[in-house]
């Protein structure tokens, strides 16, 4: 009877962890429609948002990913940062980049990076970087740069990792003109970090939306105040100013997702 009752828990936990996994495979497409005052007044201005790669556990390839974004034309595509930690993981991401730069984004490819690319030290982040910048992504660490969009400006803030202690405010906004300013960083901690810095838009990852959501992300409770404030995925606002936090295509540790799912966002500024 003990043996009986043990081998159904064990093939009871076998279930749940194979259903675990298929969770990866189960990727959802959320979008998300925000008003303007500054930017575009002809026409609508569209961002693919894709975040945390994370490329040593991800279950999307890269002709899927191009399957599932392929059918909306994007204006820009950003990119969160956790690409990978590991350089035997670099060769990996260029069909996914070059993937995304069969979309001709009308904009171009930009990325800030995560906690997890700093794993990668010297070299191999050399490396990284440049497998970016080599397909066509223009990567931004504190920094920003400046777009004209239908006679407006359009600035992209590249706000460096916060929870290495990468992050410099000051520097990124330096003689940034008026326009929209877009933020992309990967650890959304920072917008408590920015109460006296105008954005209309900011876009982060990191969190994984818990990745093991059930019955609620308690292993969260170290990566920042955000948490505690129940901000862990989705479209949020702080002082007014609204910030949005994806869930990642991919995942970290163990590849399974409880409660759950990898995101794709498609951002529409109209």
């Amino acid at each position: 009877m003990e043996k009986a009752l043990f081998m159904i828990v064990i093939l009871y936990l076998i279930f749940l962890i194979y259903k675990a996994n298929k969770n990866t495979k189960d990727v959802v497409i959320n979008s998300i429609a925000l008003p303007h005052q500054k930017l575009l007044t002809q026409q609508d201005f569209t961002i693919l948002h894709l975040s945390d790669l994370h490329l040593e556990n991800i279950s999307v390839s890269p002709d899927e990913l191009l399957e599932i974004v392929s059918e909306k034309p994007v204006d820009l595509i950003a990119l969160t940062g956790d690409f990978l930690d590991r350089k035997r993981s670099i060769p990996r991401l260029i069909p996914y980049l070059k993937a995304l730069q069969t979309l001709k984004p009308r904009l171009g490819m930009f990325a800030v990076f995560g906690n997890h690319d700093y794993v990668l030290k010297g070299e191999n982040f050399d490396l990284l970087k440049s497998t970016l910048e080599d397909n066509g992504v223009t990567t931004l660490q504190n920094e920003h740069l400046t777009l004209e969009v239908n006679g407006a400006n359009l600035n992209i803030i590249g706000i460096d990792d916060y929870s290495t202690n990468r992050s410099d405010i000051k520097k990124s906004y330096s003689n940034l003109p008026e326009g929209y300013n877009l933020v992309l960083t990967h650890d959304p901690n920072i917008v408590l970090e920015m109460e006296d810095r105008e954005y209309d838009y900011l876009l982060s990852g990191h969190f994984h939306g818990g990745q093991i959501h059930w019955p609620k992300p308690y292993h969260l409770a170290k990566m920042g105040k955000l948490v505690s404030m129940n901000m862990v995925k989705g479209l949020h606002h702080h002082q007014g100013k609204p910030f949005y936090i994806s869930e990642g295509l991919g995942q970290t540790g163990v590849n399974i997702r409880v409660g759950s799912r990898p995101e794709i966002t498609f951002h529409q500024i109209s």
